[in-house]
């Protein structure tokens, strides 16, 4: 798992079947603690949490464990988007997201 910053939107008139109801996202792997944004930009699926643009998400890019938390074992789902992080805490200095 990793920290990735949400930096955009993707909009598909037709999908697979297993993506149907699900919201795909472009997100950027980032350093924690400077926020910068590193690494190839990559398609995330959220299911069911509300990220956007700008938000600080942890996503799962371990290729077939991504789609196995879906219940989804076809090859569509690479990185998943588990939750959206408001702060992290690193040697006791408290970095806020929101």
């Amino acid at each position: 798992m990793k920290l990735a910053r949400v930096v955009g939107n993707i909009w598909a008139t037709r999908k697979a079947t297993v993506l149907k109801n699900k919201r795909m996202l472009l997100v950027q792997p980032m350093d924690p603690i400077s926020g910068k944004t590193h690494g190839k930009v990559m398609m995330a699926l959220c299911d069911k949490i509300d990220a956007g643009i700008g938000d600080v998400v942890l996503v799962m890019d371990e290729g077939s464990s991504a789609g196995q938390v879906l219940g989804i074992n076809s090859r569509p789902v690479r990185t998943f988007i588990f939750g959206i992080v408001d702060e992290l805490e690193k040697d006791g200095n408290i970095v806020k997201y929101t």
